[in-house]
Parts: C-alpha cells; sequence; structure tokens
C-alpha cells in the first residue's frame, strides 16, 4: 500500500509497533523494502526512508493515545488507511485481551485522533469475518452481521459501529473495507499459504480443517491494494459520509483445490491431516462485489493461479535467504 502511494505521489507516514504476534523479523524485512533500516529505529522516533524521500516511519503504539495525538498534531495528517489490527481468528479464543486493547481501544485513539485533528478520509480495514455462518451467499454490506462467531469478528464489528457513530456525532469521513482471505508475498506466517508452503518444503504434514469442506475467497494483496486506492481516490464518496465496502475475489474456491494449486507450484504433495472445524472458522466466505465495482468501477480480477504462482516464487527467494 505504501509503494502504490508513493508511486502516486504521496508523502506517506507510517506508523507500526513491531509486535511479535508472529516474527518481528518479517516486519523488519518488509520496513527494509522500504528503506528503513532495524538499526535506525528507536520508539517514537520519526525514520526517513532511504529509497523514498516521501516515506517516513516511526514505531508507536495506536494504543498510546497521547503519542497518537502529538504525531496528529504535528503531522496535519490528510487522509488515515489503518491497517493496524490484532489479526487472527483462532488465536482470539485464546487470548481475548490483546484483542480488545489492540482492535477496540487502539482503534477508538485513531477516530479521536481523527476528530480533534480532522483528516479528509479514514479508511479502516474491517474484515469478512463480521458476517459469521451467514447462510446468504455470496456476502453483501447490506446483510445482518448481528452474529459474529469470533471474538476477532466482533471486535471488526465493533470499530464499524464506533465509525459509523463518531461519523453521525462528528462528521468524520469514515469508510470500513471488509477484506476476504488476503494472501500473496510478504503475507502473514500464520495463515494457510505461508504454513502450507512451509510444511510443503519441510516435507512436514499440513492440518486440513472441516477435512477440507471449507470454501474461501482468496483475494490477492495487490488487488485489496487497488481496491482501497480506488476507495481512497474516488470522486463518488462524498465527504462527511459513511461507507462499507467488500474487498474480494467474488469467486470462493474449495480448500483442496487452493492445496493442489500450491502443490503443484511448490512440486510436491502434501502430507495431510484432516481435522474437525476449529471453534470461531465457517464453511464458507463469498464477497459481493457490486457494491464496489458500482462507485469506484473496480473488482478485484487476479486469478488464484497466478496469486499463487507470484507468492511461491516470492516465498522461494525470501526463505533461500
Amino acid at each position: 500500500m505504501i509503494r502504490k502511494l508513493l508511486g502516486e505521489g504521496y508523502e506517506v507516514f507510517g506508523i507500526d509497533n513491531i509486535n511479535d504476534y508472529y516474527s518481528p523479523q518479517l516486519k523488519h524485512d518488509r520496513l527494509h523494502q522500504l528503506g528503513i533500516k532495524a538499526g535506525n529505529i528507536v520508539d517514537h522516533k520519526r525514520v526517513k526512508s532511504d529509497l523514498y524521500p516521501s516515506f517516513t516511519f516511526v514505531k508507536a503504539d495506536l494504543r498510546d493515545k497521547e503519542q497518537l495525538f502529538d504525531l496528529f498534531k504535528s503531522e496535519a495528517f490528510d487522509d488515515v488507511i489503518n491497517l493496524a489490527a490484532q489479526a487472527g481468528v483462532r488465536y482470539s479464543i485464546e487470548n481475548p485481551d490483546v484483542y480488545i486493547q489492540s482492535n477496540v481501544l487502539g482503534f477508538y485513539n485513531i477516530l479521536e485522533a481523527c476528530r480533534h485533528f480532522p483528516v479528509k478520509h479514514l479508511l479502516h480495514a474491517s474484515s469478512s469475518s463480521v458476517y459469521g455462518a451467514n447462510s446468504k451467499i455470496p456476502f453483501s454490506e447490506d446483510d445482518n452481521v448481528d452474529s459474529p462467531v469470533s471474538l476477532y469478528a466482533a471486535t471488526k464489528k465493533s470499530n464499524e459501529l464506533l465509525a459509523y457513530s463518531y461519523n453521525s456525532l462528528y462528521h468524520i469521513p469514515v469508510t470500513c473495507l471488509r477484506f476476504f482471505t488476503v494472501y500473496g508475498p510478504w503475507g502473514r506466517p500464520d495463515m494457510a499459504p505461508m504454513l502450507f508452503a512451509k510444511a510443503i518444503q519441510e516435507n512436514k504434514p499440513i492440518k486440513v480443517f472441516n477435512n477440507g469442506q471449507m470454501e474461501r475467497d482468496f483475494t490477492y494483496i495487490d488487488d485489496i491494494v487497488e481496491g482501497i486506492y480506488k476507495v481512497l481516490t474516488s470522486d463518488s464518496i462524498k465527504e462527511s459520509s459513511y461507507h462499507v465496502f467488500n474487498i474480494g475475489h467474488g469467486s470462493p474456491v474449495n480448500l483442496g483445490e487452493f492445496i493442489r494449486i500450491l502443490e503443484s507450484e511448490m512440486g510436491k504433495v502434501a502430507e495431510k491431516i484432516y481435522l474437525p472445524m476449529q471453534p470461531g472458522d465457517v464453511e464458507i466466505t463469498w464477497a459481493d462485489q457490486r457494491k464496489l465495482f458500482g462507485v469506484t468501477g473496480y473488482r478485484p480480477e487476479i486469478k488464484l493461479e497466478k496469486g499463487i504462482h507470484d507468492f511461491v516464487e516470492w516465498f522461494r527467494e525470501y526463505y533461500s535467504h
């Protein structure tokens, strides 16, 4: 997302607390791609990129309201794209506290900062998990989302409610974007593409939940980035408004088919351990794309075969080092 914005001429300010939910090394390696060296990172210190003159990074935590307010006051941001959250459905069952702190309190602090230091537009990463075990498919933004099946989903739903309230009370323009099963290079190591690829490479078995009888609307990272950018720059989205959009490929794929394509790219057949459905999981996700397309003229289009091919190319290069 940062590379996209820089390429379009934006000045970008990045915030991350670089926590250890998963390997901080992967996070530092991402930042290195943007010209931010790990040795230069100090808490609350602004670091200028060695590669991009228009990019500045600061290690900070969204739960630190005072620090966040200082940044908003000094930088006078025009737009805010919040992609920060404690992610993961299964982890939320075991560690609920961190989800309330990061996803609810952290997002509340962002809303407060946008209220006291007004911005043109706040874009927020919501999730397809808010649909819960919705039996109506594909999932539409107009569907009822009052029955989340995980704490993670509940925090994402609460974010949307908070955003709606802040828009109504303080006229903060907010758009919530429900992402569907994002995958691709530099992705989270706790998600299926990375877990499966690593296991296949190391000749270890993979865990296949619900005996493989699940479908996911896999959406390649470049499509997510383009969708965010189209919403950010859309003339159809009026100031002081509240919107919700799905960003998903719009064509769910059976988990077994996903594994087959990954095996083909990896050149190995995975050993599979079939297990029952995990608590908090759902059988299918499927994005209705019509609202996003109607407003922006854009719909995700990168097919799974190409997405997995590009992911595996990155995976091999990254882990060879």
